[in-house]
């Protein structure tokens, strides 16, 4: 959700902004019958079974949402925990409530109680925290490593970069990566706008160390393709690493190549209202198979687009989609 956008999609936004209702309008189409915790888990479920069945060692990890993880009433979820081998959060220390900015105690104790039950099922917990000042770049990697959680001090909101501290990364290492449990560090960078080209952007990734890098499928509107993901898969110090793509699911992104112009007109059933926070964003009812087809399950998906470029895995943002549904 944070993809830079061109300057001729920000004119074709302007212009068709007003030719979609639903942008501007109440949506009135939510159906206070479903559960919509258990639809996402429901989601996510699907497309680990269909990742795997491809590929087994396909890595799913679903940010943020870690509410998923246990029912209302406290009793852990495991079939959703068996799906999935682990989870992302936000904002866990430093950052919910601005860049730089520390996140309550109150806030951070009631996520790490949550990802504490995904880790003991076995999950990975990845924390990216963002902030700028060193010595809390620095409390982060320290407070995130005595959870055991591995983590990213993002110094840039819209992850458009490599941040120049710590210098040697944290927990930096030779090793082979070749199971999520053994990464000690990792990058999230999906947004590399700082970057002229895709070929600059490949090199500068390959003269790092990060043990699981987290990147976009596309680089300005184009795909990464198999031979590039596997350069990616290479650390600076000749030591393997894992390369994860992000994929949001709980939102439509309107410079994605399944777009269609005719939707800014008569936006499919399930599309709802634009995202105010981000433009080019728009809220889906994430159980509507039409939607769902559009994520997984068929050769044109994305999803397959991502397993045949030989990704590791997927990062999967949006799962906290239900949290608009329930409101």
């Amino acid at each position: 959700m944070f993809i830079k956008q061109s300057y001729f999609h920000s004119i074709l936004i302007l212009v068709f902004s007003a030719m979609l209702p639903s942008c501007n309008d109440k949506d009135d189409s939510k159906d206070t019958s479903l559960n919509y915790r258990q639809e996402m888990r429901n989601f996510v479920i699907e497309i680990s079974e269909y990742a795997k069945a491809v590929d087994s060692d396909f890595l799913i990890i679903p940010q943020n949402g870690i509410e998923l993880v246990s029912e209302e009433n406290g009793v852990v979820n495991h079939t959703y925990l068996n799906a999935i081998d682990a989870n992302g959060q936000e904002s866990l220390f430093y950052g919910y409530e601005g860049v730089n900015t520390s996140t309550s105690n109150s806030e951070s104790n009631r996520l790490i109680n949550l990802l504490k039950i995904s880790q003991k099922s076995g999950n990975r917990i990845l924390v990216t925290d963002y902030c700028y000042t060193h010595s809390k770049m620095d409390d982060s990697y320290v407070k995130n490593h005595s959870n055991e959680f591995i983590s990213f001090s993002a110094d840039e909101r819209l992850l458009n970069n490599i941040p120049s501290h710590p210098s040697p990364i944290y927990a930096e290492n030779n090793s082979n990566i070749d199971l999520i449990s053994k990464a000690k560090n990792f990058i999230f960078i999906i947004n590399p706008e700082d970057f002229n080209s895709k070929e600059s952007f490949i090199s500068a990734m390959e003269a790092t160390n990060y043990d699981l890098i987290i990147i976009d499928f596309f680089f300005d509107a184009v795909a990464f393709s198999a031979n590039e993901v596997s350069r990616l898969k290479i650390k600076a110090n000749g030591g393997s690493r894992l390369v994860i793509s992000y994929l949001s699911i709980g939102e439509a992104e309107d410079y994605r190549y399944y777009w269609q112009q005719d939707w800014y007109n008569t936006s499919p059933k399930w599309l709802t209202p634009e995202n105010p926070e981000w433009k080019g964003n728009y809220k889906v009812k994430y159980w509507d198979s039409d939607w769902k087809s559009i994520i997984y399950g068929n050769e044109s998906s994305y999803l397959k687009k991502i397993l045949a470029a030989g990704f590791d895995g997927v990062y999967l943002d949006i799962i906290d989609a239900f949290e608009y549904f329930e409101e």
